[in-house]
């Protein structure tokens, strides 16, 4: 099926032409009729299945062109990563119609984000507190609104934004379309949509919390954060394999360590981007990256979701997120768009039960390889690794010896690089 099939309008298809987009996605065709029919509904899809255009070409058919002053469609989205994401889609979509698209997050000048919302705005997409605070500062109206779009749901609800949610779905006009899109139905997420959605149509492309079946996966067993950054350099150094990566870590010091360890060996092909970086520093960072100046990005969560850089050859799980659904949006950042890649998880002892859970929520175990064998074993442990009591000893060839956090795995489950399906995936 081609976009032309699906009525897409002439200017947007002559954009995705520009972009090289030929065929719509799976959740894309599924979601355009049910969306321009102007009722409500619930997109479950897979990180990397092309949600935001499902979403994003409808609302710009109706919108058409620009006029008036205030916003006609709001896209909710919870980081300022993911905003940029969204306007960059517009960009693309728009470059044959005049849409005036405005982002706004905090982190940055209220005042600058406030002139162009008062210049004028079609589409206005926000992180909620931002949208709050310009709206409660008289700038923003929202009497015009026809359509609101709550994007990667269950991830604002993760970070807390039920009550900014509930605020914005309660000042725009009785009379609008709610779109709802997450990887995961929760129950706070089946909440707010029985609190402020009439009868949504549910599309559901793929099962809940499912990986996209062109990621293959594979997990090291390492003993301590020391090990997964020999490990991690290790890995590296096959540039000709490894050609853009994201390293992911659950906490902003984890993220500045492999930075601190790795940047004087990487220089410039190694970039960082967590919360407590300048916003201009991350989006610098994000750019060289999305650019190919920089081969490898390190990221706390805040990056798992939405952003969308083609050709990842590896995601690297660093840590192992404790929300089992963060595995799902990590790894989306490979195989997009029906290409191949690979996610390698770092497990360590104390976040067996995590990797446990991960594979109990997708229904696929993780395959384990044997570490590399220029892997060097630390044994210095970090202040809050000194808390574990494992007694677990490695011997060359990376495989835990004795008891502790390991389950012992059958064989067909623990396999060196060579003895798997694909030798070349380490």
């Amino acid at each position: 099926m081609t976009f032309t099939e699906l009525k897409i309008s002439r200017q947007i298809v002559n954009a995705l032409d520009d972009a090289g987009f030929e065929h719509p996605t799976p959740v894309q065709v599924e979601s355009f009729p049910v969306i321009r029919s102007g009722r409500d509904m619930i997109g479950i899809a897979q990180t990397g299945t092309g949600k935001t255009l499902a979403y994003l070409i409808p609302i710009l058919m109706r919108l058409h062109y620009a006029q008036g002053s205030h916003p006609r469609a709001i896209v909710i989205v919870p980081t300022r990563e993911l905003v940029v994401q969204v306007c960059e889609s517009v960009e693309l979509l728009v470059e044959y119609m005049d849409i005036r698209c405005v982002g706004i997050y905090g982190g940055t000048n209220i005042r600058t984000q406030q002139e162009k919302v008062y210049e004028g705005v079609d589409l206005l997409v926000a992180t909620p507190g931002r949208f709050m605070d310009i709206y409660m500062n008289g700038i923003l109206r929202t009497q015009q609104v026809k359509t609101v779009v709550i994007d990667e749901a269950d991830r604002l609800m993760d970070l807390g934004f039920i009550p900014q949610l509930r605020s914005i779905l309660e000042v725009v006009p009785e009379k609008h379309q709610t779109l709802l899109f997450s990887a995961t139905f929760s129950e706070t997420v089946t909440k707010l949509a029985a609190d402020f959605m009439i009868d949504p149509v549910r599309v559901e492309v793929a099962p809940q919390a499912t990986p996209v079946d062109t990621v293959e996966q594979y997990g090291y067993e390492v003993p301590n954060i020391m090990t997964k950054i020999n490990l991690l350099n290790v890995l590296l150094a096959d540039k000709s394999l490894y050609t853009r990566v994201m390293v992911f870590t659950e906490s902003k010091k984890n993220a500045d360590r492999i930075t601190e360890k790795l940047e004087g060996i990487w220089k410039d092909e190694l970039s960082v981007i967590h919360s407590n970086k300048a916003q201009n520093t991350r989006l610098n960072a994000l750019r060289a990256f999305k650019e190919g100046r920089a081969r490898i990005l390190v990221s706390s969560d805040v990056a798992a979701r939405g952003i969308d850089i083609e050709e990842v050859s590896h995601v690297i799980n660093f840590d192992i997120p404790a929300l089992a659904e963060e595995y799902i949006h990590r790894i989306g950042r490979t195989a997009r768009a029906g290409k191949e890649g690979t996610a390698i998880s770092f497990v360590s002892p104390k976040e067996e039960e995590r990797m446990e859970a991960i594979e109990q929520l997708t229904g696929q175990p993780v395959e384990r390889i044997v570490l590399p064998e220029e892997v060097k074993i630390s044994d210095i442990l970090l202040d809050e690794e000194k808390v574990q009591t494992s007694n677990i000893t490695y011997q060359k060839g990376g495989r835990p010896q004795g008891g502790g956090a390991f389950h012992a795995r059958s064989a067909k489950n623990s396999k060196t690089p060579g003895s798997g399906k694909k030798k070349k995936r380490r």
